[in-house]
């Protein structure tokens, strides 16, 4: 239920020193300050984007180049696919759907049909299988394929001439995006499409053939085929999908993002399951803030009732089928399904530039508890069904889009142009948005967009790390960056050569605008959100990101980038500090301790570096883009590696496997199978491990390995387990579980929260009262309302509020055990809080190792 393109790959930067062949050590000119030229390295580079995650070269690879134009081909462009071996245990045969193996040969089958039917490999998943993207359209020589390209270009980034462009008017062929499969377990939409491509190929009606002339149509066959075999909501990974376009931590997400990117669909369908009636987009409020509503919902309304139709023609009852009639939340339902975060398909769609996007629910349940329930015939019934209501969505919307191909470049014309001259949004009303009933103040969400964001160089920046990894996201979002020449003034405020700059006059400013925006605390608009309500990468990724709200640029000293400058720096003399702020850096870390390097961590958490080590920092700073200063600093305990147990959830794993901890999943039933604690120096616990549900022997085992050592515990779950155990003396005190933001916190320093970042994120926060003699309080919720964006409204009962937050422990430590009422691991989105959950569990195994545990 419910890519510019990817930063080009390129060489990592070393200033201060560099390796002759025979090892000795060097130093450059640029060594003394941070705009010399550094040396360059030869040989494949860093892709910050994807770097710290578990994705091949070839992944990478196809994602960065999906969708690009072949000047030298036209359409078709037939692809014949290698078959994947048959499995028999794909979970979409006993609904009598397309198994996974089958897609390949029967797009072969399609490809052999005529000429208006191509296939590309897009990427790869998780779980390694490929991703097929089909164009359907009208043959294209060479030339009208690069006119077609020159257009789309035109459209994004001269939106005012294309506005006036003949060409475009009459040749121009409209996009169109239809996404299937991205919850594994919502299957049909996948043989809709199958269905209707081979329609297409080869119907000669004069409608078909109209608008194949004047469209391309463009479907993402399965976006998770790990999920369509395995009968599961996620990926390989255990990531859901449909939650991860603000930071594209999948290489399945990264494939899909490219292919917004590259197609620029103005109308676009994700085919999820199962709401019966058939629940079609557009949603409840809140609406988001960031993009051009008036034009998403007059096309988005209008393409529904389209849908609404179909589905109903359908002729399906609910006493002879089982199916309701179709339904259109923004029309039918209060509040509850909103589209305010774009971590959903549709609504990142709509800040590359489609204005007519939908989730759209189809109707009989199939998965979960039926799937291994009902009957195999009334699940294939169910099935069928299913698969004729996608398929009468998608035909709706491709009549929809032949009918208003006019209207609908000129609306994507019009959301470009808009950004680009740095106009207002037009707030929605009936009079903006004819024909949509029922518009109200609830509906009406703008914002005010800042002139520009700074990214500093320099001094002023908290992290070059952190820095170069979010101008990079945003490069790889297709967001316009710049890099300042010359120092500069904006604002009032002075910054240095090297800043970067996103100007907010451009054509995707909603997208930059959403992703380093602070955001807005939306808790007194609804009273339940129907997933997160607050994001900003601005404050979770650790960079200093400054807003601009007015001034002129200094466009004579900003050149566009389309890659950050790189960080790699290693000192040329003496012990070399490691600053334990970023993903990165604990990756350098974790990559150092296994060659058996000897580590020490300073007071303020940072790792002090022998300078008998540096030809291994050398390395360590190329692999992860880091810099090691020089430092008179000593350290004190020793840093060891750590095998990590950890009962989390997907996304958390995930975190701490990209700083590259050796990571063990534990689980309840794991422990009480049996568990080998010798392979484990400390646990970490979120999720999925309940103290009172261990057997005795899980429990007796459990207490002796905390004994000796150390337990990290994040929220309700973490802390209760440390209660049990009789950890940390302090109350756990639970905070609405609906809640979710981005808040102010203040740091104490040391070890765990030395110089983290301001703010952090929370998802059912939880805070801690009643602390031990023992218990040291190493960050608060910020006083007032801690709340910056996001929705965190008080329990019934008055209590659990931010007020009641404000100013309690958020994180806490102590003998054996550091416990965090925060989320600073949630879904790849608080970068630069990953490092606080790494000190924290460097701090308990150092106190077991004191201890002689």
């Amino acid at each position: 239920m419910r890519t510019t393109r990817t930063a080009p790959v390129r060489p990592v930067l070393i200033t201060a020193l560099a390796l002759t062949t025979a090892g000795s050590l060097l130093l450059t000119p640029g060594s003394a300050g941070a705009d010399t030229e550094p040396v360059t390295r030869e040989g494949p580079a860093l892709d910050r984007e994807a770097a710290l995650t578990p994705v091949s070269a070839a992944e990478r690879a196809l994602t960065a180049t999906v969708g690009r134009t072949d000047s030298a081909s036209g359409y078709p462009r037939e692809r014949i696919l290698t078959p994947d071996p048959e499995n028999p245990a794909d979970k979409s045969i006993k609904l009598g759907l397309t198994p996974y193996h089958a897609i390949a040969p029967r797009l072969n089958a399609l490809q052999s049909l005529g000429d208006r039917v191509s296939v590309e490999v897009a990427g790869r998943s998780a779980g390694g299988h490929r991703l097929y993207l089909v164009t359907v359209t009208a043959p294209e020589t060479a030339r009208q394929t690069r006119a077609q390209e020159r257009m789309r270009e035109l459209i994004e980034t001269a939106p005012a001439a294309a506005a006036k462009s003949p060409e475009i008017k009459a040749d121009y062929k409209v996009p169109v995006f239809v996404n299937n499969n991205i919850h594994g377990n919502e299957w049909e939409g996948t043989d809709a499409s199958l269905d209707l491509i081979e329609q297409l190929a080869t119907a000669d009606d004069a409608k078909t053939r109209d608008l194949l002339s004047r469209s391309r149509l463009y479907f993402n066959v399965t976006a998770n085929p790990d999920g369509r075999i395995a009968g599961t909501r996620t990926n390989a990974a255990g990531f859901d999908m449909n939650r991860d376009f603000v930071t594209a931590s999948q290489p399945e997400v990264r494939a899909m993002r490219q292919i917004q990117i590259d197609k620029q669909p103005a109308v676009m369908l994700d085919l999820h399951g199962y709401v019966n009636g058939t629940l079609i987009e557009p949603t409840t409020p809140p609406h988001g803030e960031n993009y051009e509503y008036d034009l998403f919902l007059k096309n988005t309304y209008a393409n529904a009732l389209g849908m609404e139709a179909a589905v109903n023609g359908l002729g399906y009852t609910p006493g002879k089928d089982g199916v309701q009639p179709a339904q259109i939340p923004f029309r039918d339902q209060q509040e509850g399904w909103d589209d305010w975060p774009p971590v959903f398909t549709p609504q990142y769609a709509a800040f590359q530039g489609t204005v007519a996007a939908h989730t759209v629910e189809i109707p009989l349940a199939v998965n979960n508890r039926a799937y291994d329930t009902l009957p195999a015939e009334e699940l294939r019934r169910r099935s069928a069904v299913n698969v004729d209501v996608a398929g009468a969505a998608i035909r709706a919307t491709l009549d929809f889009t032949r009918t208003h191909r006019g209207s609908l470049i000129a609306d994507q014309i019009e959301v470009f142009r808009r950004g680009a001259a740095g106009e207002a949004q037009v707030p929605v009303s009936q009079e903006t948005v004819p024909g949509v009933p029922g518009i109200g103040p609830e509906d009406v969400y703008t914002t005010d967009f800042p002139r520009a964001y700074v990214v500093p160089a320099g001094p002023s920046q908290r992290s070059a790390t952190a820095a170069a990894r979010l101008v990079d996201h945003l490069l790889a979002n297709d967001v316009a960056v710049t890099r300042a020449s010359r120092p500069f003034r904006l604002a009032g405020r002075t910054y240095t050569k090297g800043s970067y700059v996103v100007d907010l006059r451009q054509p995707k400013r909603g997208l930059a605008n959403a992703l380093l925006a602070d955001g807005t605390d939306i808790s007194g608009k609804v009273s339940v959100m129907y997933d997160i309500s607050g994001w900003s990468l601005g404050r979770l990724w650790g960079a200093t990101v400054r807003p601009a709200q007015s001034g002129s640029l200094p466009y004579g000293a900003l050149r566009t980038v389309d890659e950050a400058r790189p960080v790699a720096r290693v000192a040329p003399y003496g012990p070399l500090r490691l600053r334990l702020d970023t993903p990165q850096e604990i990756a350098a870390l974790n990559d150092l301790l296994r060659q058996g390097i000897s580590i020490r961590q300073a007071a303020d958490g940072s790792a002090i570096v022998p300078s008998s080590a540096r030809e291994a920092a050398v390395t360590a700073a190329r692999t992860h883009d880091v810099a090691f200063e020089a430092t008179r600093t000593r350290g004190t305990t020793r840093l060891r590696p750590l095998r990590v147990a950890a009962a989390a959830t997907a996304g958390e794993l995930f975190a701490l496997r990209e700083m590259d901890f050796e990571v063990t999943p534990v689980s309840t039933t794991v422990l009480n199978a049996g568990f080998d604690w010798s392979t484990t120096d400390v646990l970490f616990v979120s999720a999925g491990l309940s103290y009172d549900a261990l057997n005795p022997a899980a429990r007796t085992a459990l207490d002796a390995f905390l004994t000796g050592h150390g337990l990290v515990g994040r929220g309700a779950t973490g802390a209760e387990l440390s209660s049990a155990a009789g950890l940390l003396a302090a109350k756990p005190v639970e905070g609405n579980g609906d809640a979710n933001g981005v808040v102010r916190v203040v740091n104490t320093g040391g070890r765990i929260t030395g110089d983290a970042p301001d703010h952090s994120f929370v998802y059912a926060p939880v805070w801690f009262t009643d602390l031990g003699p023992e218990v040291r309080v190493e960050q608060r919720y910020g006083t007032g309302d801690p709340l910056v964006s996001g929705h965190w409204r008080p329990l019934e009962d008055g209590g659990g509020g931010p007020e009641a937050a404000a100013g309690q422990a958020s994180v806490i430590s102590g003998p054996g055990a550091v416990l965090f009422g925060t989320e600073p691991l949630f879904r790849d989105h608080p970068k630069g809080e990953f490092a606080q959950v790494a000190r924290g569990m460097f701090t308990v195994a150092q106190a077991s190792q004191e201890s002689g545990g």
